[in-house]
């Protein structure tokens, strides 16, 4: 059945060949749904006939955000680690261990059903589409049950069993290195679509995570990284080296990083909320965008270094903090994260697309920044289905 939703005040499409601008924006819009997929975008006036007509009341439509960094398999709280870090406590990897406790003795319904509450919060705020990470299991076993789970839910599944040396390796990283290479890449290999090292201070180096990750697209997974979040040991330079999808964090950066990524189709992706919670200065994504890097924005979602589900949340933080223009916010949101899962039918609203879309309680998308902390969501579509109706 075809749906028209027509009165649209402002229409972002994220096609510049639709309308104005990088977000492709229309105003007085109207946009046609048909079997999941958007079938018509244009004037309001020139929409064709369909089956049921929604009236959006002069309301914004945006593409649902796309989450592509997120560690939503884990059990346990870490709200005492977040007072110490806000009493002065400086942020290290090291707290991932205490996550790993509880995530490896809870059960696997325990598992999905903290993992599917987060995935509530992330369709409250927008999010139609969302990637999740293992790495709190570090045993074969462990990471083999949490990306399972994730499977059931979503394609995009992230092997992250290279998070950090598992206290009972804590004197052996490279013998954990090889039970990773040995046993762990062959039991996730059936549910992992991607693979990810946190290469970093604390975690784990440069040629650990090359060994890893070159392990792993040889077993058909695609690579991604955490990158350069608490210092800068070359991580950056390896994603681009091995054509890494994204290269996470970036918080540290200096100009050949940034000129690597700029000759490459690696996306930057920031992740505000990470900053935010651990007191850590914030990237300059201006630096980014005046070199051509694409740049997505993520959640980070995790009980450690950022407990958020809002998409808008960090948005309003990359452009208080981050120095983004509210349009490159938006794009970041949406299509940056496209980019970062090398997904090409969502984070945008062009005929062809999934029909993923969220309705603001709002004439514009720059009321997601203007209005920080205010539940603007009215509604949200995932494939032409209502997945979340808020209060107009």
């Amino acid at each position: 059945m075809s749906v028209v939703i027509a009165n649209i005040g402002s229409l972002v499409t994220n096609d510049p060949s639709l309308g104005s601008g990088l977000l492709g924006e229309i105003n007085t819009a109207a946009i046609v749904l048909d079997e999941g997929r958007v079938a018509w975008v244009g004037d309001s006036s020139a929409a064709p006939a369909a089956d049921e007509q929604i009236d959006a009341g002069g309301h914004a439509v945006i593409p649902g955000f796309v989450d592509s960094h997120a560690h939503l398999l884990f059990a346990g709280d870490r709200a005492k680690e977040f007072d110490a870090r806000m009493r002065g406590e400086k942020y290290t990897a090291g707290g991932i261990n205490e996550t790993v406790a509880a995530t490896r003795a809870a059960s696997d319904h325990d598992l999905e059903t903290n993992m599917l509450s987060l995935v509530g919060e992330m369709t409250r705020s927008g999010i139609t589409t969302w990637e999740t990470k293992s790495g709190y299991g570090l045993t074969p076993e462990h990471e083999a049950r949490a990306l399972a789970i994730a499977s059931r839910h979503t394609s995009e599944t992230t092997f992250l069993g290279a998070h950090v040396v598992p206290k009972e390796y804590a004197d052996d990283s490279d013998g954990y290195v090889s039970l990773i290479l040995e046993k762990m890449l062959g039991a996730v290999s059936p549910s992992a679509k991607w693979i990810d090292v946190f290469c970093d201070r604390g975690a784990f180096d440069v040629d650990q995570a090359r060994a890893i990750l070159l392990a792993g697209i040889s077993q058909g997974m695609q690579p991604r990284l955490h990158a350069n979040q608490l210092a800068n040991i070359g991580a950056v330079q390896l994603a681009v080296e091995l054509g890494c999808a994204s290269a996470d964090h970036c918080t540290h950066l200096d100009s050949s990083d940034i000129d690597a990524l700029a000759g490459s189709a690696t996306v930057a992706t920031l992740l505000p909320g990470a900053e935010f919670s651990t007191r850590a200065a914030y990237p300059d994504a201006r630096r980014l965008f005046d070199a051509g890097v694409p740049v997505a924005l993520a959640t980070d979602c995790n009980p450690g270094s950022s407990f958020t589900t809002s998409m808008p949340f960090c948005i309003a933080l990359a452009i208080r903090e981050m120095n983004f223009t509210p349009e490159q916010a938006l794009w970041a949101a949406t299509m940056g994260g496209a980019q970062a899962l090398r997904r090409s039918d969502v984070g945008t609203l062009s005929p062809g697309s999934r029909a993923d879309l969220v309705v603001l309680n709002a004439p514009s998308y720059l009321h997601l920044g203007y209005r920080p902390g205010v539940d603007i969501i009215h509604s949200v579509m995932k494939a032409g289905s209502i997945s979340y109706k808020g209060i107009a």
